[in-house]
């Protein structure tokens, strides 16, 4: 039986046991992990995609996006406490929930991660760009755009991406000291920004407050929309959770990390939405007969073009929202430094994402649901070259063509429907093994996971048209190639259980091949 399939917990947890990894990370590492995840491209650029669809309303988005995080990090807490091993949600379905779910949460994943690196590709270019014309050079709009605003190819996200893939393929990772020091990059722009934009801030300015309403004329618009949108700015705290292993007393520190770096974040969010509100306004920029305009639509970069001409720039058309901010309220030097910390610091978030990626790639070649192939170890950089190559082309691609905001929206689609199953994976283990010993008890379980499954859901269902399209679409092309391949392969299915799960920071050989029973 499919459902049947379920990878033991037991064994998963013995495995876990049997590592000799170096367990040093603590609780502030963690959370500074979390923060270092969390701050991108979602707060440096989604601002403005937020300002479109809800308007100085967008500060009721991030509420109501933190709020779904808090209930889903309260659930991956507990999972994350008991087993703690990598693989994420694809591994606490696995031990609850079995292999054909499993699978569905890892494919998922996968579009996830691979979706987000190229969101940010291209968050990092508009930055790049905007310091590059504030040095006085200008480059052409057809090779800093996509055809969706008039252009051929995003040729900076396009490097970007392929940059950061080669850094992988020949083994250049982050260490903690360096993420830490991106970590305080980041905190120190954003608290720059506060601070210097709050005392200039006008209530005018946030007057109509909500003028697409809760839910707008169209799917992906208003404060709930903007909410499924700006849920990006959230991606990457589960990553706390990859990092179990390395952790001293797992059971305490991870959900510390996880819910401190989400309340730190979501405090810094809010005040930067009121700063850049306050001071510049947020208003939707509509069309010439007055309608509304959607976010990384060709009608609405056509618009935004017309105004540029004019020399007015809303807050909606930036592409570089923070530091135009700046540079708009009589502070260009610090605009241009808020651009220059973005610059530095988002690859290292394509890399986080692009890593992260190559990662649930291995537990399931691992697990026997895809080619081991794809987990070959290359002789001199010791590292996935295959599969890195394979994914960095792909985001590359992807950023090349595509808006940040639609990348943003199909990511989350990936990402709320993993969080989805792990708020009932939490409810069936519950079920299911009542008596097991768990660390970190979700309060309330039965009130929290719900508001977990019916919030992501919620976010799901608001998400624009194709975002949500995007996910069932891509969930029927991994059935197939799990019927063709994985059921046929899989390690549990044929009986091998002692599957041993990576760790965040060095992949180890691949599983030797077995015998084919076909």
């Amino acid at each position: 039986m499919i459902f049947g399939r379920v990878k033991p917990l037991d064994a998963i947890l013995a495995t876990a046991e049997k590592k000799s990894l170096h367990r040093s990370l603590g609780a502030f590492q963690l959370t500074m992990l979390g923060i270092g995840a969390i701050i991108g491209t979602g707060i440096f650029v989604l601002t403005a995609e937020a300002a479109q669809k809800a308007g100085p309303g967008m500060m009721w988005s991030f509420v109501i996006a933190g709020l779904v995080c808090v209930v889903a990090a309260l659930c991956y807490s507990e999972l994350a406490s008991m087993v703690p091993v990598s693989g994420s949600a694809y591994t606490y379905t696995y031990a609850v929930m079995g292999e054909l779910l499993a699978w569905t949460v890892g494919w998922a994943l996968i579009l996830e991660y691979a979706v987000a690196a190229s969101a940010v590709s291209v968050g990092w270019s508009g930055y790049f760009v905007g310091l590059l014309a504030n040095a006085g050079i200008n480059l052409p709009m057809e090779l800093t755009v996509g055809p969706y605003a008039g252009g051929i190819v995003n040729l900076p996200a396009l490097v970007i991406a392929l940059l950061v893939t080669w850094l992988l393929m020949i083994g250049t990772t982050e260490s903690a000291r360096v993420n830490a020091v991106l970590v305080v990059i980041k905190v120190t722009a954003l608290t720059l920004f506060i601070v210097l934009t709050l005392p200039m801030m006008k209530g005018q300015n946030f007057d109509p407050f909500m003028p697409n309403g809760w839910f707008g004329q169209m799917a992906g618009l208003g404060a709930v929309g903007a909410a499924a949108s700006i849920f990006f700015a959230y991606v990457g705290f589960d990553a706390v959770s990859t990092a179990a292993e390395e952790t001293k007393n797992p059971q305490r520190n991870v959900p510390i990390g996880l819910i401190a770096s989400l309340g730190i974040c979501t405090v810094f969010y809010l005040l930067v939405a009121a700063g850049a509100i306050g001071t510049m306004g947020a208003q939707p920029v509509a069309g010439a007969a007055g309608e509304i305009l959607s976010p990384g639509s060709t009608a609405l970069a056509e618009r935004c073009a017309s105004l540029a001409a004019l020399g007015q720039e809303p807050l909606v058309c930036s592409r570089e929202a923070l530091a135009h901010v700046l540079r708009e309220i009589g502070y260009p030097a610090i605009g241009n430094a808020i651009g220059i910390a973005a610059f530095l610091a988002l690859p290292s978030v394509i890399l986080i994402m692009l890593f992260g990626q190559t990662r649930i790639f291995f537990v399931m070649a691992r697990d026997g649901l895809l080619p081991e192939k794809l987990a070959t170890i290359h002789p001199k950089w010791k590292t996935p070259h295959v599969v890195t190559m394979i994914t960095g082309v792909a985001v590359a691609c992807f950023a090349a063509f595509l808006p940040v905001g639609k990348l943003a929206d199909i990511s989350n689609s990936g990402t709320l429907f993993a969080f989805f199953m792990v708020a009932i994976a939490v409810l069936a283990l519950r079920v299911k093994d009542p008596t097991r010993h768990r660390p970190f008890r979700t309060p309330l379980v039965w009130v929290i996971a719900p508001l977990a499954i019916l919030g992501t859901l919620g976010l799901y269902l608001n998400l624009p048209f194709d975002a949500k399209m995007v996910l069932p679409v891509w969930g029927a092309i991994g059935l197939v190639l799990y019927f063709l391949y994985g059921y046929r392969k899989s390690h549990v299915g044929r009986g091998i259980v002692e599957v041993h799960e990576d760790d965040a920071d060095a992949p180890p050989p691949p599983v030797p091949p077995v015998p084919s029973f076909d």
